[in-house]
């Protein structure tokens, strides 16, 4: 066979001038040891601290801890699919989640994976999970009320939008209860509610999302659920994937409530990390930096200003105490971040006031700028009224003789406890509230039995609103109680009460 040296050349010489040079370079690392939902990788000389990596197996992990010849990643998924020689590259990314519209009514784990059966997510854009929070001028004043519709917080510890209001307790006193119910008041408003469910157990987890089902609150909120059967990489960064899916509703001028449920258990999987990393160890055993965990957390939390378009992302991280013990380390570091506490006490739970807030303690450092001028109104001496009731009320236990007006004021004190108590997943509209709260501290359920105070109360407010619907709507979009509606507010009540017979 005869070769055309011409032909050869113009052959090689097009595929000369066709050729485009693409050299794909990656940076590629070695697992030396692996377990326990970390890994050690040697070769990733270049590696920045939060950036992504990817494993030979797909699973995907975060530079932890920065070594010199080494650096620790925590691996984010099943650490058994990996093993010592496998390969690792660096992505030069940084951990990122998908956020917007196609995430609401979804349950997804804190890499934005789908986990409640209904297909992949397809999400029109993706955001790091720890980004800067907004600084001082990208900021403004919290104003704004975000009723939770319950009584007890609305009138007492109010929240606004853009505030951080921790919610402590021991287990089982209701925390969730709270953060729910503000969750299912909602509905009807321009407010998007991401629940971060952080070490909670899978039964839980699925007992809120029916919960919010039933509600009809799944229609505006996201749960995103590290569970306790899932690996502590994921459980630490959960809050973090809350926060991002949040930030992106608030930079579009949209309103936000994030449930941190609960931040305990996240130190506690940051402080298992920490301690596998070889990190030196603190009070408690937690690393010298927890506070910083959390604080770059919740200072993600703002009320942006107009100029950033004035969204919203409000911040209920829930604390879990041992025997009532508050000035343990993770909650004094978490009440000194935000902007006030709601305190669940289980005596009080267990005497069936429910939600269990105890008074003394709670407070929120917004105070009344995140109430109405109308909750404002009924609701000033609220305070005072319990904390001196809760006083009188041990005092006249020592069997102490009182005089009239001081037994008069122990008598209201019983109605008001009962009247501010509400069942779960029953949220009460503001107005509602106002015509509640009034009664009770203006005297007209003095002459309710003690027993008989919640069913009067329901009746009250049948009655306002099949019979005076009217002033119910402009108590409604006037927000307010002026001395106009202050003077009907006391007719419709007097008419009320001569209409109520005790049974």
């Amino acid at each position: 066979m005869k070769f055309n040296a011409d032909e050869i050349a113009s052959v090689i010489q097009r595929e000369i001038q066709d050729f485009r040079g693409q050299i794909q370079t990656n940076e590629v690392g070695t697992v030396v040891e692996v377990g326990d939902g970390i890994a050690r990788v040697y070769g990733l000389t270049n590696a920045m601290s939060g950036e992504m990596v990817e494993f030979s197996s797909g699973v995907r992990g975060q530079v932890f801890n920065l070594e010199e010849n080494s650096v620790g990643v925590i691996i984010l998924g099943s650490y058994l699919k990996i093993s010592e020689g496998d390969e690792v590259r660096a992505t030069g990314q940084l951990l990122s989640i998908p956020v917007g519209d196609a995430l609401i009514g979804r349950v997804v784990d804190p890499l934005g994976n789908a986990l409640d059966g209904r297909g992949p997510i397809i999400a029109e854009s993706s955001r790091p999970l720890e980004t800067t929070a907004p600084g001082v001028a990208a900021r403004q004043p919290v104003k704004q009320p975000m009723q939770t519709g319950i009584k007890a917080v609305d009138a007492m510890t109010p929240v606004g939008r853009g505030q951080r209001q921790l919610i402590i307790g021991d287990r089982k006193t209701g925390k969730t209860a709270v953060a729910i119910d503000a969750i299912i008041n909602q509905k009807g408003g321009d407010v998007i509610c991401i629940y971060v469910a952080c070490g909670q157990r899978a039964s839980s987890i699925g007992g809120v999302v029916e919960a919010l089902k039933a509600a009809g609150a799944m229609d505006y909120t996201i749960v995103v659920a590290a569970g306790a059967s899932d690996p502590a990489p994921l459980q630490y960064i959960a809050p973090y994937a809350g926060a991002a899916i949040a930030e992106y509703f608030m930079y579009q001028g949209k309103h936000t409530l994030v449930v941190y449920d609960d931040l305990s258990k996240q130190a506690v999987a940051y402080r298992q990390l920490s301690l596998l990393m070889r990190r030196p160890p603190g009070r408690e055993a937690y690393p010298g930096d927890v506070f910083y965990c959390h604080s770059r957390l919740l200072e993600r939390a703002a009320k942006l200003s107009d100029e950033l378009g004035g969204g919203s992302m409000t911040a209920l991280p829930i604390i879990e105490t041992l025997e009532g013990e508050v000035s343990a380390y993770i909650p004094t570091n978490v009440i000194s971040i935000t902007d006030g506490q709601i305190y669940l006490e289980p005596d009080l739970f267990f005497a069936g006031v429910r939600p269990a807030i105890n008074v003394g303690i709670s407070v929120s450092r917004v105070g009344g700028n995140a109430q109405t001028k109308g909750m404002k109104k009924v609701a000033g001496s609220l305070r005072l009224d319990l904390a001196a009731f809760r006083e009188l009320e041990a005092f006249a236990q020592l069997g102490t003789e009182l005089d009239a007006a001081t037994q008069k004021q122990v008598d209201r004190g019983y109605r008001m406890v009962e009247l501010l108590k509400q069942p779960q997943y029953v949220p009460l509209a503001a107005a509602d509230q106002i015509v509640s709260i009034y009664a009770g501290t203006r005297g007209y359920f003095d002459s309710v039995p003690v027993n008989q105070v919640a069913e009067a109360e329901k009746q009250l407010l049948e009655y306002v609103r099949l019979e005076h619907a009217a002033f119910r709507e402009n108590l409604i979009s006037s927000k307010t109680l002026d001395d106009a509606q202050e003077a009907q507010l006391k007719t419709i009540l007097e008419g009320f009460k001569k209409r109520w017979q005790p049974k």
